[in-house]
């Protein structure tokens, strides 16, 4: 009874110190919800801003840097709350693969076969991440292409306040500002070059994070109306079934191969301070 009324304690204590972060979330998600999605028709595809751009930005506006709206302790909590913010999202992605499973069962073998790709992320990004100088953040950003399993999975291994965790976060949020807007974009130019079947492209969609998935598959189902439902189905099934064999992936190749790169690459590549030494980790 007493871990009982210590548990119901700091749970209150902490949403009495931290409301004013619930708030913040509340206000943008309605200034992001009203200002919608801008769409800027560019040669054959589209940059499509969507709301979580919006949203985001004013959550950068409103840090301790900026704004002053909240401090540096809320900026922490406000980072290991991402982890149980994204549940709900996650099994929306569950439930609309399972409503369409047939189709998600004859595309066969190739949805669970992608997942392999997305090792590319390490011989790709943990080199460029070391000459630009981050140290043991890089691991978090760039053992895989960083999906909101990934997230969570980083933040349960290693801590959402650790290096790895703040490295990855660091990169789920770039997604959303930057990645969005490429991956609409992205996703209108290989449309129109015709080189692929429009469920081969519903699949591709879900191989990043669910607001990455969200971008392609509109710009995927204005393109191709009639396979809208389709397309859709399949970009959910991608998204949960790589994210399901993602995190064994991550947990049993990508992690170990991660660290064994960064332990080989970081003393030999690893930025050179100013004062003739590298930077401590």
């Amino acid at each position: 009874m007493k871990n009982k009324d210590y548990l119901y304690d700091s749970l209150g204590a902490r949403i009495q110190n931290e409301w004013i972060i619930y708030l913040l979330a509340m206000v943008f998600i309605v200034i992001a919800d009203k200002i919608g999605q801008i769409r800027i028709p560019v040669w054959k595809g589209t940059f499509i801003i969507f709301p979580i751009f919006f949203s985001l930005g004013l959550g950068v506006l409103s840090g301790p840097n900026i704004l002053k709206l909240i401090d540096d302790e809320k900026v922490k909590a406000a980072g290991r709350l991402v982890g149980i913010a994204i549940l709900p999202f996650i099994a929306k992605l569950g439930i609309n693969a399972g409503a369409n499973i047939a189709t998600v069962i004859s595309v066969g073998p190739a949805i669970l076969l992608q997942e392999f790709g997305n090792l590319g992320t390490i011989l790709l990004g943990l080199p460029v991440a070391l000459m630009l100088g981050l140290k043991r953040d890089a691991i978090g950003a760039a053992h895989s292409i960083n999906r909101e399993t990934n997230l969570a999975l980083i933040q349960d291994m290693y801590g959402a306040d650790s290096p790895e965790g703040q490295g990855c976060l660091a990169v789920y949020i770039v997604i959303g500002m930057v990645g969005t807007i490429y991956f609409g974009f992205m996703t209108s130019i290989v449309a129109a070059l015709n080189w692929f079947h429009p469920y081969a492209l519903g699949m591709a969609s879900g191989v990043g994070a669910g607001i990455l998935m969200s971008s392609a598959t509109a710009t995927l189902t204005e393109i191709y109306p009639a396979m809208a439902d389709q397309i859709s189905a399949l970009a959910a099934a991608s998204e949960t079934i790589s994210g399901i064999d993602g995190i064994y992936m991550a947990i049993f190749i990508g992690l170990p191969f991660c660290n064994y790169l960064y332990n080989k690459l970081e003393p030999k590549i690893g930025r050179i301070t100013k004062f003739g030494r590298r930077e401590e980790a």
